[in-house]
């Protein structure tokens, strides 16, 4: 059994049930054009691999505890930014946690 040290992000969308709701369309092509343009370029840009996709939420396994916490400052800092001028119904907001530990490995899967 191999196991390593890690840096797992952990994020998922604020109110996701609610915005879903609201507008189901609207959302979801607001969520693919966040990632596509914010939060891929700031996995790569801080060399995370994206391990799971859940709906609204995601894991990230970064190889550096600061690269992950970086990463999550860029995307928080760069989401504010594009929800200036937004209405809260339009808003989308990441809750995103860091944390750092050993996690077993089972083919690319940890």
């Amino acid at each position: 059994m191999e196991r390593r040290l890690t840096a797992i992000l952990a994020a998922d969308v604020v109110g996701y049930s609610r915005l879903m709701g609201e507008d189901e369309v609207g959302t979801l092509e607001r969520l693919k054009s966040c990632r596509r343009e914010l939060v891929d370029p700031a996995i790569k840009e801080f060399h995370g691999r994206i391990i799971k996709l859940m709906g609204d939420g995601a894991l990230v396994e970064f190889a550096s505890v600061v690269d992950a916490v970086q990463c999550a400052a860029m995307i928080q800092r760069r989401m504010a930014d594009r929800n200036k001028g937004a209405t809260d119904a339009r808003q989308i907001r990441f809750r995103i946690g860091v944390n750092l530990g050993d996690v077993i490995v089972e083919e690319n899967d940890i």
